[in-house]
């Protein structure tokens, strides 16, 4: 039986090739907070990852006749955003790291509040959310990416390896080394705090 949100989305992109804007519409309005919080997390500043936004879906309309249909829309529009953030990372378009948490739906900074008012946890909670977003913005973007599909994004390994053009152990091998690193800022973290 044919899942009816593939046979809408097939009926879409079948539109899109056509370029029709108001399938098109529908389709942004589907992933455009998922790959708007993708590349805010691969690109810190908050303007520049919104123009990359745009410039992927820019991009996939200019494109829709040459999408194949061998992955789904979300994996093709993802390698798109990918692609775009590591040729602005080669091309030495690097801001200074600006470290926030960030609601992933609305792509705004977030306040974290206590009922209770613990002002010394709440800076340690913050603390600890800096070492861990500034960990993950040090990393290689080939690191950072599979880390942010695979545990932010919810991506399977064989979808991100087919994404990024790459073997499925090498996916495995990159995301054991971004939560290595990850382990290594929190292990230095504890140790200062301790």
């Amino acid at each position: 039986m044919t899942d009816p949100r593939e046979s809408t989305e097939r009926s879409l992109v079948d539109r899109c090739r056509k370029q029709d804007l108001e399938a098109f519409g529908k389709l942004v309005d589907a992933y455009q907070n998922r790959v708007f919080g993708f590349v805010r997390r691969m690109v810190p500043n908050p303007d520049e990852a919104a123009d990359v936004t745009q410039e992927v879906f820019i991009r996939a309309f200019q494109n829709f006749a040459r999408f194949d249909g061998r992955s789904s829309v979300r994996t093709w529009l993802f390698r798109i955003a990918h692609n775009l953030c590591i040729d602005r990372a080669r091309k030495g378009h690097r801001a200074p790291v600006e470290v926030g948490l960030v609601d992933p739906t609305e792509g705004e900074e977030i306040e974290v509040s206590d009922s209770r008012w613990q002002p010394d946890q709440i800076a340690l909670d913050e603390e600890l959310m800096t070492v861990v977003e500034s960990a993950i913005m040090s990393m290689s973007e080939k690191l950072r990416s599979v880390l942010l599909l695979h545990d932010r994004e919810d991506m399977a390994y064989e979808e991100i390896a087919d994404m990024l053009n790459l073997p499925v152990g090498t996916v495995k091998s990159r995301l054991f080394l971004a939560r290595s690193h990850l382990q290594s800022a929190l292990r230095k973290y504890s140790e200062e705090e301790a």
